[in-house]
């Protein structure tokens, strides 16, 4: 009986130590695509940092909305639109900056792993109170 009851809590063990190392372990580096599939961005190491840039455009262009106008004639594509992305306290969630070629803002960004292949990405105003965002499918 003793040795039944040990054998179960050894096995119980077992598989809770084991649930627990299976968890989703956060690699946000690689290769994503957008929802509307325009783009694909890599996202690397950048020092202790996370950061992504353009490596593809279904339409190339050049960075005509930047702020900076002698940033207007450059391509898009090698441009890095993710920026300085620091781990938060959440789990695989980054905090940096977001660069949108769209309007040509910067803008407070977060990246969030929610699985293995989707990676959600959201640029914010007034200190995160307003944040708007996009899931990425990782390039298969």
């Amino acid at each position: 009986m003793l040795k039944t009851i040990l054998s179960s809590a050894l096995l119980a063990g077992a598989l809770i130590t084991t649930s627990a190392t299976m968890s989703f372990a956060g690699d946000a580096k690689g290769d994503w695509v957008r929802p509307n599939g325009a783009s694909k961005i890599r996202i690397s190491s950048c020092g202790s940092s996370l950061c992504g840039k353009l490596i593809w455009l279904r339409e190339p262009r050049n960075d005509t909305r930047n702020p900076d106008a002698a940033k207007r004639d450059r391509p898009l594509l090698g441009v890095q639109i993710v920026q300085a992305m620091k781990p938060t306290d959440k789990e695989n969630q980054w905090k940096g900056k977001v660069y949108n070629a769209e309007d040509g803002k910067t803008y407070t960004g977060f990246i969030e792993l929610t699985s293995a292949n989707a990676l959600k990405l959201e640029g914010c105003v007034m200190g995160g109170l307003i944040c708007k965002g996009e899931t990425w499918k990782r390039e298969q």
